[in-house]
């Protein structure tokens, strides 16, 4: 080890340990105090309802973490976007598990809370995967109904994939263990069975106050929508529980009886763990994202036995293709690499850039890897493809279209990890997540936006420049520093991971160290579903 490896590892521990702290303070939800009053109406939290579903020891996944952080702060935040999404096992059956945080607004729906939701159920449609919904809402947020309601992708699309879901066999459980109100009331009543917990659980269209207004009619709650109601009288509800406890064990034992899955029948070994030091991975990458470094490090790092099977290795090098094992799972990686390559073709070739020739390798590769039904690992740090008239004349466009045609048309499963950069159309062509991949996560290096910081921040500083001079203003070297340090400091800002997890344009924020296993729990999650397509990538330039 030298004195860049520790200083290497030094900031990326760092950056991790902040991971964790943020993490610990999500946990809370809406807070100690919140808490302890949920807790006093007999009620255990969103995440205890959680650890206490799943298999003690499984692997898990939090989906969507740092969901609405930083966001709708004149509403007094929206923590975890109000809902714990989970990536776990029940009775060792593999589901997503939804969980509304009652502890942040009463578990009630800002719109990342429904982008959350559709995006659990988007997992599971995707992966053939059981989804159960532990309900516990006020409903949506009124002062933001506009934003929630009426779209495509609005609160209503929760209801349609309720259908769809149905449709195509896929197990939806419901337990309802606190209010559910209005339009949410469908959610669990178009689950394939729907409990209730008795002196918490309530559903209806409208609660008393509002038929009160509406009809004139005088009657509380419980006898409104109550659980002895809906399971004696009414019949919405199949079973009724006196505590949260009950509710869960029921869930499990569903699950126990639960029959067979199809398999998608991705190759799978005996799991052995890197013949690398996996903690190793903290030294490797740069502190200075600007310096360059070789990716086959920490690929050596992540995958089975350190054992990785190259693909034209000699030939458009600034892109890695190879065959390997992550926890047993065969897979197909393309990763940038990042140190400066020498290419007989077009000569000194810089690190993280995608040439024409590392575009046309990464076609080929990932057209193989269909053909042979094995999942796609893309390793993300990327300044973009190469620019300048060598390039355009070399067709880049061409080659780049290519690539990022072969990846859109994938048939097998892709799974996303940012590393470092990843700027521009280069997230495109290494799978972001405009590109369906099944997770995507980044580590707490990652940056993502349409260029660098500082390139981004001079560009803007130009436009404004020019803008304040047409006005006929003075803009002294002084001002237009001071300009230039709010420019950067605004889009520094948004390239963070934590911003891009926010708005859930990444799934997670994940340890460096947590990367076989996301990675090996996705592909176990995607092989509940097989291949129906033929894999086809139409009109090509080639």
């Amino acid at each position: 080890m030298n004195v860049e490896f520790n200083r290497n590892e030094d900031h990326l521990q760092q950056l991790t340990y902040q991971l964790r702290k943020r993490q610990d303070k999500v946990a809370l939800g809406g807070g100690e105090k919140r808490i302890a009053a949920h807790k006093a109406k007999g009620k255990l939290t969103a995440r205890e309802r959680i650890n206490y579903l799943l298999d003690q020891g499984a692997a898990q996944v939090e989906i969507g973490a740092f969901a609405g952080e930083g966001m709708y702060q004149e509403e007094g935040g929206c923590p975890g976007g109000g809902v714990v999404v989970v990536l776990g096992y029940v009775q060792g059956r593999q589901c997503v598990v939804v969980a509304n945080d009652a502890t942040v607004k009463a578990g009630a729906w800002f719109p990342i809370t429904a982008k959350k939701n559709l995006r659990a159920q988007e997992i599971s449609i995707e992966n053939k995967l059981p989804i159960i919904y532990l309900v516990d809402s006020a409903g949506v947020y009124l002062p933001m109904q506009d934003e929630i309601f009426p779209d495509k992708e609005h609160f209503g699309r929760i209801f349609r994939n309720n259908a769809v879901m149905s449709s195509m066999g896929i197990v939806q459980i419901s337990a309802i263990m606190g209010p559910c109100v209005a339009g949410g009331a469908y959610l669990p009543i178009m689950s394939d069975e729907a409990m209730i917990v008795s002196g918490t659980g309530s559903v209806f269209l409208a609660g008393s106050y509002l038929v009160k207004s509406a009809i004139g009619e005088t009657i509380d709650n419980e006898a409104l929508g109550g659980a002895a109601m809906h399971s004696e009288v009414s019949g919405v509800t199949d079973y009724k529980f006196d505590t949260d406890e009950e509710a869960l064990d029921h869930i499990r034992n569903i699950f126990d009886k639960l029959g067979a899955q199809p398999s998608a029948g991705f190759s799978r070994a005996a799991s052995a763990a890197p013949r690398l030091d996996e903690k190793e991975l903290y030294g490797q990458l740069p502190a200075d994202r600007a310096k360059p470094y070789d990716m086959m490090e920490i690929i050596n790092r992540l995958v089975d036995n350190s054992e990785f099977e190259p693909y034209k290795d000699l030939y458009g090098q600034t892109l890695i293709c190879g065959l390997a094992r992550i926890d047993g799972w065969a897979v197909g990686i393309v990763a940038n690499q990042r140190k400066i390559v020498k290419s007989k073709k077009t000569g000194m070739q810089m690190g993280g850039v995608i040439y024409s020739d590392s575009a046309d390798k990464a076609a080929r590769f990932i057209m193989n890897c269909n053909q042979k039904r094995i999942p796609l690992v893309f390793l993300h740090d990327v300044s973009g493809f190469m620019v300048g008239s060598a390039s355009e004349q070399g067709g880049i466009i061409k080659d780049g279209a290519k690539m990022v045609n072969a990846m859109a048309n994938s048939v097998v499963p892709k799974f996303t990890v940012i590393i470092g950069n990843s700027y521009g159309a280069g997230n495109y062509a290494m799978c972001g997540k405009a590109y369906d991949p099944r997770l995507i996560v980044a580590w707490p290096s990652a940056q993502l936006a349409v260029m660098s910081g500082a390139a981004a921040a001079n560009t803007l500083l130009q436009i404004q420049v020019a803008s304040l001079k047409a006005k006929g203003e003075v803009i002294t070297p002084e001002a237009e520093k001071e300009l230039l340090d709010r420019i950067k400091a605004r889009y520094e800002e948004q390239l963070s991971p934590y911003y891009a997890a926010a708005r859930l344009w990444v799934d997670a924020v994940i340890d460096p160290l947590e990367t076989r296993k996301v990675i090996s729990e996705g592909i176990s999650a995607a092989n509940h579903a097989p291949i129906e397509r033929a894999y086809n990538v139409g009109v090509i330039q080639v």
